[in-house]
């Protein structure tokens, strides 16, 4: 496959976004501040341990690629928003749709969007788009869980274990501050949690009409292919499925050229510029 040539990289500006549990970092690429959109922007859902800073330069990439705007937000609790306030909700997954992704919408403007998630991010990109099926323009998840497996909780053991080494925690708080013990317990706990054993994306699937590339590493350490199989075969809309040679569980960092690629196709093939 021929490397995409580069392009410059889009200005980026940030904001705060009110939500009713607390105040939301956001920063978008590709558009003015106050001018609105005048492409429909992708909205980017982080990762269990992620935040605006963990996507690093790939949105900004990923605006050069596709030359539309680029959303990422902190979810709360997350990076530079603001602390959790009370006990994690074991529906957390499912209650972004309604909580900090319409209090980013509303404070920005947005209308019609592209979701687009990573990990526990892409089961939310899937919520959000069966929340919104006339306003979700097409979906896009990325190394995504659609329900519970070993190999997943495998992997979350192991990484609990390596952060409890001296010093590792260093590599959260870097990103996440103070809330970094929050973030790693929401992660843990969350997914070990007897009561979560039977969560799946089932009944959002079906209700999600729009294009969907469903994007997965072939050697995800946290997920079979049993995972973007998944999601493939319950959505009501199109869909294509792209299993990425060579790539683990953040293919977006590991070889970017493949995921940039495959979007970008994906959104000339689905959508009108």
């Amino acid at each position: 496959m021929r490397p995409l040539a580069p392009s410059p990289a889009p200005e980026a500006f940030t904001a705060v976004v009110p939500s009713p549990g607390g105040r939301l970092f956001a920063k978008v690429w590709g558009a003015a501040p106050g001018a609105g959109f005048a492409r429909t922007p992708i909205v980017l859902l982080h990762e269990s341990l992620g935040s605006v800073e963990v996507w690093r330069e790939f949105p900004a990439q990923l605006a050069a690629a596709t030359g539309r705007p680029v959303v990422a937000y902190d979810r709360l609790g997350f990076g530079r928003s603001d602390p959790y306030p009370g006990a994690f909700p074991p529906d957390f997954i499912a209650r972004e749709a309604g909580d900090g992704f319409a209090a980013l919408r509303q404070a920005l403007g947005i209308e019609d969007f592209i979701a687009f998630g990573h990990s526990v991010g892409g089961g939310m990109a899937v919520g959000v788009a069966a929340a919104h099926p006339q306003a979700c323009r097409a979906l896009i998840t990325l190394a995504a869980q659609s329900f519970v497996e070993e190999v997943t909780r495998d992997g979350i053991r192991a990484a609990k274990a390596a952060f409890a080494q001296p010093g590792q925690m260093d590599k959260l708080a870097r990103y996440h501050g103070e809330k970094a013990a929050f973030v790693l317990s929401a992660w843990v706990d969350s997914w070990l949690a007897p009561g979560f054993d039977g969560w799946t994306l089932d009944d959002a699937l079906p209700r999600i009409s729009c294009p969907v590339l469903v994007l997965h590493g072939a050697d995800d350490e946290y997920a079979s292919p049993a995972q973007p199989r998944r999601i493939a075969a319950g959505v009501a809309g199109p869909v294509a499925l792209d299993i990425l040679p060579g790539c683990g569980h953040v293919p977006h960092r590991e070889h970017p050229e493949l995921v940039l690629s495959s979007v970008t196709a994906f959104l000339r093939a689905h959508l009108q510029p």
